[in-house]
C-alpha cells in the first residue's frame, strides 16, 4: 500500500465515486469511495499538493458522471465540469488545513461538518450544479432510503461519510497492527442499522381498492427532437396536433389532469397573449371540449415590463425602448377558468442563467452555447390548484426536481401531487436522462407524493410515495400513461423542516472554523 502513489489513490476514489453513481448497481462502493482519499491526506503534508489530489478525483467523478452534458454544449461542459470540481475540492483542502491542527477525531469532524455545508450551499447559490450531492447516489435504491422523509438527501451524505471515515480507521488500525474490531463493528452497525430502519419504516404499498377508486391522469410523451424540430416555427402546429391526439387517445370520465412535458408550447408568445395566439388553437379547442379536464404543459413565453427595467435578467427591446424577460413557464388552463402561470426558478446556470456578477459576459456564454442574458424567474415555488380538480399539483420544471428542500416548498403551499416537466433529450441517449428520473424517486420518498413525470423523448413514468417506478414509457417513443392516482395528505417531517441536517452542520462548521481562529491566535501571543 505504500508504494501506491498519491496520484493514483486519488484517482481511485474518483473512480469508485463513478462506478457507485447511479445508474450503476454497484451503489456500495460509495462507503469506501473517499477512503484512498483519506489516504493521500494523511501522507501528504503539504496543502497545495494535497489540494491538486483532491482535484484529480473530485475531476474524474465529475467527468465521469457528468460528460454527456457535451451533447448540449461542449465549451460549457468542459467548463462547468472543471468549475464544479474546483469548488469541490474546497472542503477537502478545509479539511486537510484543519486536521493538522486538531486531533483526529476533530479532524474527521470537520470533514463531515465542510462537505455537508459545501453540499447545502451548492444547493442555494447562484452556481448551484447539486447533481452530485452525495445523497443521490441511493436514488436506484430507493429500499435503503425510505428514511429520506426526515431527513432528505443530507441524511444519505452524512451516513455517506461517517462509514468511509470509520472504514478508513479500520484500515489504519489494521495497517498500524492495533487492531480493528471496534471500529468494523461500528462500521457493521452503521451499515445494518439504517437499512433495517428503511425496511420498518417504509409505508404500506397502496391498496387495490383505493387506486381503483382514484381519478387519473394523461402523461403525454411526444418525442420531438428538440434540436432539429421542437424550435422550428414552421413544425409547431404539427406538434400541438400530436400533442393533443396523444391525449385524446387516453381521454376517459375519470380524467383530471393532462401532463405535458417543459416547453411543449415552444413558440414564444407573450404570456397576456398565449389563448390567443393562431397556432395554439388547438390546444384550447382541447380545453374547452373537456371542461372537467386541467391540462398543465410547459410553454416557452416573454412578458412586457413597459419602459422599465424591473428586473436583472430584463432584456431590452431596442425597436420601441422597452423591457421584457423570457421565462420558461409551466401553465395551468382549463376551461372557463384563467390562465395560471409559475416561471422555473431553479435555473441551469452557464444555460438559462448566470450569476448576477456574471451578466456582462452574457454575449461570451451565449457564443458557446449558453445565455446572453438569463431566463426570468419566479422567486418562490407556486401549486396549480382548479375547481372541480382533486390535484393540487407541484410544476416542478426540469433541474427543478433535484432541489429536495425546493420540491418541498410546493407540499408546504397545498400540493398534492408532484409534476415533472422535463425535456431530456438534450443530452440524448446517455446516464443523464436516466440519472435524472432515479432522482425524482428520492423526491417522493422526502414528500410522500406520487409524481408524474412528463420528458420530451423520455423516460416519462409515474412513482408512487415510496420512489417505486409504477410505470414507465422507453426513451425515443411517443407514448402516453394513463395512471390512477391517490390523492396524498399531509407533510412529512422533511417538508417540514427542509435539509436540517445540512443546516445544523453549517452551524457547527462556523464553530468549528471559529475555535480553529480562536486557537492559532491563542498560540501566537
Amino acid at each position: 500500500m505504500k508504494k501506491l502513489s498519491a496520484t493514483g489513490l486519488a484517482a481511485l476514489s474518483g473512480i469508485l465515486l463513478f462506478a457507485a453513481w447511479p445508474v450503476s448497481s454497484l451503489t456500495a462502493l460509495i462507503f469506501v469511495a473517499w477512503v484512498p482519499l483519506l489516504y493521500v491526506a494523511d501522507r501528504v503534508p503539504k496543502r497545495l499538493s494535497f489540494f491538486l489530489y483532491a482535484f484529480v478525483t473530485t475531476l474524474l467523478w465529475n467527468a465521469s458522471t457528468t460528460w454527456w452534458i457535451w451533447n448540449s454544449t461542449d465549451v460549457g461542459a468542459i467548463s462547468a465540469i472543471i468549475a464544479n470540481s474546483l469548488i469541490m475540492t474546497v472542503p477537502w483542502w478545509g479539511y486537510h488545513a484543519f486536521k493538522t491542527r486538531q486531533k483526529r477525531i476533530t479532524g474527521y469532524a470537520a470533514l463531515v461538518f465542510f462537505w455537508m455545508t459545501f453540499e447545502y450551499i451548492h444547493l442555494n447559490w447562484q452556481l448551484s450544479w447539486p447533481w452530485l450531492t452525495l445523497g443521490n447516489v441511493f436514488a436506484v435504491h430507493p429500499d435503503w432510503v425510505q428514511w429520506y422523509d426526515l431527513t432528505g438527501t443530507s441524511g444519505g451524505s452524512l451516513w455517506i461519510l461517517l462509514l468511509n471515515v470509520l472504514l478508513y480507521d479500520a484500515f489504519m488500525a489494521a495497517e498500524n497492527k492495533k487492531g480493528r474490531l471496534k471500529e468494523l463493528l461500528a462500521a457493521a452497525a452503521l451499515i445494518a442499522l439504517p437499512l433495517l430502519f428503511s425496511v420498518l419504516h417504509k409505508p404500506a404499498e397502496e391498496s387495490a381498492a383505493a387506486i381503483a377508486a382514484s381519478k387519473n391522469v394523461i402523461i403525454v410523451q411526444p418525442n420531438i427532437d428538440p434540436y432539429d424540430e421542437k424550435f422550428d416555427a414552421r413544425t409547431v402546429a404539427s406538434q400541438m396536433n400530436l400533442l393533443v391526439s396523444l391525449s385524446e387517445q387516453a381521454i376517459d370520465s375519470n380524467t383530471r389532469l393532462v401532463l405535458w412535458p417543459e416547453t411543449a408550447l415552444s413558440a414564444a408568445v407573450w404570456q397576456d397573449e398565449l389563448q390567443g395566439v393562431s397556432v395554439y388553437k388547438p390546444v384550447f379547442d382541447f380545453v374547452k371540449r373537456h371542461p372537467a379536464i386541467t391540462l398543465e404543459t410547459g410553454a416557452e413565453c416573454f412578458k412586457s415590463y413597459g419602459t422599465s427595467k424591473e428586473t436583472l435578467t430584463a432584456r431590452l427591446n431596442e425597436t420601441d425602448n422597452t423591457y421584457y424577460d423570457v421565462f420558461n413557464t409551466a401553465v395551468s388552463a382549463k376551461a372557463g377558468a384563467p390562465l395560471q402561470f409559475y416561471n422555473k426558478s431553479k435555473l441551469v446556470p452557464g444555460v438559462e442563467t448566470l450569476p448576477d456578477f456574471l451578466l456582462w459576459m452574457g454575449p461570451v456564454f451565449e457564443k458557446f452555447g449558453g445565455t446572453s442574458g438569463g431566463y426570468g424567474r419566479s422567486k418562490t415555488s407556486a401549486v396549480f390548484a382548479q375547481q372541480g380538480n382533486p390535484y393540487v399539483t407541484a410544476p416542478i420544471i426540469c433541474y427543478e426536481s433535484i432541489y429536495g428542500e425546493y420540491v418541498a416548498s410546493y407540499v408546504n403551499k397545498g400540493a398534492n401531487l408532484l409534476t415533472i416537466m422535463t425535456n431530456d433529450g438534450w443530452w440524448g441517449n446517455t446516464p443523464g436522462h436516466k440519472q435524472h428520473l432515479a432522482y425524482a424517486r428520492l423526491r417522493a420518498i422526502e414528500t410522500r407524493k406520487w409524481v408524474v413525470r412528463s420528458a420530451n423523448t423520455g423516460i416519462s413514468a409515474v412513482i408512487d410515495k415510496r420512489g417505486e417506478i409504477i410505470n414507465t414509457r422507453p426513451w425515443d417513443k411517443a407514448a402516453f400513461i394513463k395512471a390512477s392516482i391517490p390523492v396524498e395528505t399531509g407533510e412529512t417531517f422533511y417538508v417540514q423542516y427542509g435539509d436540517l441536517l445540512s443546516k445544523i452542520a453549517v452551524a457547527f462548521t462556523i464553530i468549528l472554523i471559529g475555535l480553529h481562529i480562536y486557537t492559532r491566535f491563542k498560540n501566537r501571543r
